[in-house]
């Protein structure tokens, strides 16, 4: 008679034990490859390196990133999130901490080249995990909780490096990072399964909310194969391509040039460079967590959450470097990194509840991948366009329109790849039905 007696206590479940390593795997990805950017001048001092040179050190890891993200996406639907994962944080992290004791220039851009052929690995199998584990309306909320790595990420880093470098030198801090990816990578590979059944703890009603839903792993059996070279014929994986190569146009210039941009625009000191710098992650840890729910809340249109924060975040942009006062920049910075982080958390919703699981990681590494060609070029690109115009204004109007252009690319989004249907017994007949934005509704009848 009692109802507390009879409420079932909330219980933790498998999927946040591996959200909770996913996301440490990406926390470390993010500070072993941003320490680099609080080493620089020493290591610039070190080698007696010039800009051009300094610069080619941090590019040269996007140059590794992109080149292996789509290979890494398609060993992990080979293999499994589990191996790949664990032989990637292993690889990197070892890369890492021998990047400490490097002497030589050139060994230290191969270095960061092969750090980032092991990093590459990580998104399509960290995505892959969230396809297999989260049934698809929490997709968009995992994977925004995952997405605050990119905002806390630098943060951490900074004081982090800054703290190692004042005390040990630039050397020990690299050795240091190293550590803790090992001893993950062994965890990820003892502890964690590639199929939810396989896991110890996974409860009957954890994998029945997964058998819910088409994209879980024990429902895939019941979908035809789809191959990665199959869904490069989609439209849908270019038009999500597409989308993120622009907005990471305007990401990695807006994060790459904000310092500047305070310093020699607004002539704030170094000190308060580094707190007003800090504050859009802060906000943009909130967009970006909100944004992933509220693509689950609209699953359906996700798209909806991605269009009208992009659009958003050009707006503020245009009114941060048309404002006179410091206050209002300040202002509208944060605003254009609540509203990007935003749209973010509701474009990786959109791309991990869309693509099929089983190719997973080789669908959202493609995807990726053009986000990692627009970190290549894009600081280059608005460098060059500060250096010949002599000010920050137009590289803002190629950063605005970058947002514009992804915002009109998501409008195009229809579904996703229809797929055909598989005859389970002689008698089943399954007629798949494709929504508006991408969700599989699997209608067996004629038993």
């Amino acid at each position: 008679m009692n109802h507390q007696s009879q409420a079932k206590p909330k219980k933790w479940k498998v999927r946040y034990s591996v959200l909770l390593v996913l996301w440490l795997c990406w926390l470390f990805s993010f500070l072993d490859r941003m320490v680099i950017t609080i080493a620089l001048p020493f290591i610039g001092e070190e080698f007696n390196l010039n800009a051009t040179a300094q610069g080619l050190l941090l590019s040269i890891f996007f140059a590794g990133y992109a080149l292996f993200q789509i290979p890494g996406g398609m060993l992990s639907d080979k293999f499994g999130f589990r191996r790949v994962m664990s032989i990637a944080i292993t690889w990197w992290s070892i890369f890492t901490s021998l990047t400490g004791f490097i002497f030589s220039f050139p060994l230290l851009l191969v270095a960061r080249f092969v750090f980032g052929l092991g990093e590459a690995c990580l998104p399509g199998a960290s995505y892959k995990g969230i396809a297999m584990y989260f049934p698809s309306k929490q997709r968009g909320t995992a994977t925004g909780i995952q997405s605050t790595v990119n905002t806390l990420g630098p943060a951490l880093a900074a004081i982090v490096a800054a703290a190692i470098i004042g005390f040990f030198g630039w050397r020990v801090v690299f050795i240091v990072m190293g550590i803790p990816g090992l001893f993950l990578g062994i965890y990820i590979w003892l502890k964690l399964k590639d199929n939810p059944k396989d896991h110890p703890k996974m409860t009957k009603e954890e994998l029945a909310e997964l058998d819910e839903d088409l994209d879980g792993y024990s429902a895939a059996k019941k979908k035809s194969d789809v191959s990665f070279k199959q869904l490069l014929t989609k439209p849908i994986l270019w038009q999500m391509s597409l989308i993120w190569f622009f907005f990471d146009i305007t990401f990695w210039g807006f994060t790459s040039w904000l310092p500047s941009y305070l310093i020699n625009e607004k002539g704030l000191s170094l000190m308060d460079t580094g707190i007003y710098s800090a504050l859009p992650y802060l906000v943009g840890t909130v967009g970006v967590v909100l944004g992933g729910y509220l693509s689950d809340k609209v699953k359906g249109n996700r798209k909806w959450v991605f269009i009208p924060n992009a659009l958003a975040g050009g707006l503020a942009l245009f009114l941060m470097f048309q404002a006179s006062s410091l206050t209002m920049v300040i202002v509208y910075q944060c605003l254009a990194a609540f509203f990007m982080f935003m749209a973010q958390g509701g474009f990786w919703g959109l791309v991990v509840d869309t693509l099929p699981a089983k190719i997973m990681a080789s669908g959202s590494a493609t995807v990726n991948c053009f986000g990692s060609i627009a970190g290549f070029i894009s600081p280059f690109l608005m460098g060059y366009m500060i250096e010949t115009s002599g000010s920050f204004n137009t590289s803002f109007i190629m950063m605005i329109a970058a947002l514009v252009i992804a915002a009109v690319t998501a409008l195009t989004i229809g579904g996703k790849p229809k797929e055909e249907p598989v005859n389970l017994e002689t008698e089943l007949k399954s007629t798949i039905i494709v929504d508006d934005q991408g969700h599989l509704d699997d209608m067996y009848r004629g038993r």
